[in-house]
């Protein structure tokens, strides 16, 4: 169980990584991805990988 723990930490750590290293076309898109991201880990986690990733430039 505690491995599981560490994976999903894991992933939630890349998924902040992954937002504060893309570039959007527009500014306030990349602070609203990382509030909801932080506000709503798990949510803010799969939404990033089904629709954040390809609103990149």
């Amino acid at each position: 169980m505690f491995g599981l723990g560490i994976v999903g930490l894991a992933i939630y750590a890349y998924t902040i990584y992954d937002v504060i290293i893309s570039n959007f076309g527009a500014k306030n898109d990349k602070i609203v991805w990382l509030l909801v991201v932080l506000f709503l880990p798990l949510l803010g986690t799969i939404l990033w990988f089904l629709f954040g990733r390809k609103s990149r430039v």
